[in-house]
């Protein structure tokens, strides 16, 4: 069974409350925290601000390019050639308690400016201590700019609003801050060849990563077994671009029984980081890129040591099945180590695997604006989590990993000292 992630707003058994009648609630003002870590966020989110498109999609589209609209109900949404697009309650609930946590339409002003603002965001960031952050798009775009693109049939519409949201990106919301925001672009789905010149593009621009399904064929495209999308990943493999694969990607999440209550996805969503690790794994493209990044976002650390072992077993019978052969050169685990990278939120018994799972493989994460984000407090949960640890792989986990990665280097003086910033 899997879920439609975009029918989660519409089903209220995931609404745990929802606002007031007076509006939404909002907890005191956190104080600034005392900063132990330099620290490098590699999955944060954003909420689109309303002028995201504007004046940045040629004038013959004005009328069917993104824009919000306030409904009668006074609900704020997107509506885009023709269909509205809610911003859902749960990509923006830092700043309120749980009770109110729903995933009923929002309004801007029901969010914390942070989700939505790159200045106050800038601002958020600061009070958790976190230098830099790597930021994905939101419910409009999709996690992969899906939505864009699968959701209305001109192509050239859609063509016109992924460039217009990866300007906007790079120019305003990266752009205003350079040294605290890693860009990502979204990619170009529906022609492997133009999405390819279009990674070469953005790289050339100053993009560090892009954000790509973890599972298009659960999009109605291409698998990754079909040979379709090798020109992208040679671009992004010749080019540095590091590709993200965002829990919920492919428009669905690992579930049990129909009947089953809605913890259960809760539960399972790093399982869908584990399927895409192996998916990604057998489709030999990081076999033919040896060179391509991969990098499962908001996956957990949890299931990578046990995957690994498995995959050791699996060589028992590599003549069975002939997919990972001898002349590869390099076994499934090691391919793995190699080409991928792996996110932490909270996954604290998993850090005495590290050496299994490897020290330069693992990356946190805070999921600002998200439900379960650590803002504000990131520095906290990152000493509970690896504060015993040796000095050198908290360096490593904490900023060190990433800044290689993403080719984001951090100044010497926020290395040492994270008040530095």
């Amino acid at each position: 069974m899997t879920i439609n992630l975009d029918d989660l707003a519409g089903n209220t058994a995931f609404t745990t409350g929802g606002k007031g009648a007076e509006g939404p609630t909002w907890l005191p003002e956190p104080e600034r925290q005392d900063r132990k870590y330099t620290v490098i966020s590699v999955d944060d989110h954003i909420v689109e601000p309303p002028h995201t498109f504007e004046g940045r999609l040629p004038a013959r589209f004005a009328d069917r390019a993104p824009k919000v609209v306030e409904r009668e109900d006074g609900a704020e949404v997107w509506v885009y050639d023709g269909q509205d697009f809610p911003n859902v309650g749960f990509n923006a609930v830092v700043g309120r308690p749980v009770s109110e946590y729903s995933f009923e339409p929002s309004r801007f002003d029901e969010m914390r400016r942070g989700a939505w603002d790159i200045h106050h965001r800038i601002t958020d960031m600061d009070l958790a201590g976190i230098y830099a952050s790597l930021n994905f798009p939101s419910f409009l775009p999709g996690f992969a700019g899906q939505r864009l693109q699968l959701t209305t049939r001109d192509t050239e519409l859609a063509l016109a609003s992924v460039r217009a949201w990866n300007d906007w990106h790079l120019e305003e919301w990266a752009g205003s801050y350079p040294d605290r925001i890693i860009p990502c672009q979204i990619p170009w789905l529906l022609d492997p060849e133009l999405g390819a010149q279009e990674i070469r593009r953005n790289a050339e621009r100053g993009f560090k990563a892009v954000t790509f399904s973890e599972a298009p064929q659960k999009l109605g495209l291409p698998s990754l077994h079909t040979g379709h999308w090798d020109p992208i990943m040679r671009a992004c493999a010749e080019t540095g671009t590091v590709v993200n694969l965002h829990i919920g990607s492919s428009g669905t999440s690992p579930a049990t029984a129909d009947d089953a209550p809605p913890d259960t996805v809760g539960v399972l969503f790093f399982g869908y980081a584990m399927f895409a690790a192996v998916d990604w794994l057998y489709s030999m493209l990081p076999v033919r890129f040896p060179d391509l990044k991969i990098c499962l976002s908001e996956g957990g650390i949890g299931w990578v040591a046990g995957l690994m072992d498995r995959l050791d077993h699996m060589l028992s019978y590599h003549d069975m099945y002939g997919t990972w052969t001898p002349d590869i050169g390099l076994t499934p685990a090691e391919v793995l180590k190699r080409n991928f990278w792996f996110c932490a939120v909270e996954d604290q018994s998993s850090f005495a695997l590290r050496d299994r799972i490897g020290v330069e493989n693992i990356l946190l994460e805070s999921d600002y604006p998200h439900c379960d984000s650590t803002w504000p407090t990131t520095q906290t949960v990152i000493e509970s989590e690896i504060g015993g640890l040796p000095e050198a792989d908290i360096r490593r986990f904490t900023w060190q990993n990433a800044a290689e990665l993403y080719r984001h280097p951090v100044p010497p003086e926020v290395q040492n000292d994270p008040d530095a910033f």
